[in-house]
């Protein structure tokens, strides 16, 4: 016995399927339709008897060609847009980043501040320690 899975028959649903019908799978097929249909015919016009086969593979190179210039145009309004908004940024990246060089110089000097204090007491007891060592290195040398 093979558990059935609910198919769902609401309104959106079949909205879905219907606009799945009209909006994907007919323009692909309409497309396949027409690309096979200018094959066929430039087969036929290229290699008739008096078909002129130069002319037609400058034709293919030009469609060729389209799509890339195409995404090259679209990658050059990417390119000035990203120009543009760096122009705009360092226009106004000198006032903050003064602020923030501002901010890391005070937090350099407490972070020094901080080791320091951190620091003195443990070399305090490595300067006391050495001391004595000194002392007795004195008193037991003669």
């Amino acid at each position: 016995m093979k558990a059935q899975l609910p198919h769902p028959e609401h309104y959106s649903y079949l909205q879905h399927r219907k606009q799945r019908t009209t909006q994907i799978i007919l323009p692909v097929a309409i497309s396949a339709l027409l690309m096979i249909a200018l094959i066929v015919l430039i087969s036929f016009v290229t290699f008739n008897s008096n078909g002129d086969v130069g002319r037609w593979a400058a034709v293919s190179t030009i469609w060729i060609i389209i799509p890339t210039m195409l995404a090259g145009l679209i990658f050059l309004a990417i390119l000035i847009g990203l120009i543009y908004l760096m122009a705009l940024a360092l226009s106004a990246l000198p006032t903050y980043t003064g602020l923030a060089q501002d901010y890391v110089h005070k937090a350099k000097a407490y972070i020094i501040r901080g080791a320091d204090m951190v620091a003195k007491p443990v070399l305090a007891i490595d300067s006391f320690i050495e001391d004595i060592k000194a002392f007795f290195e004195r008193i037991t040398t003669p």
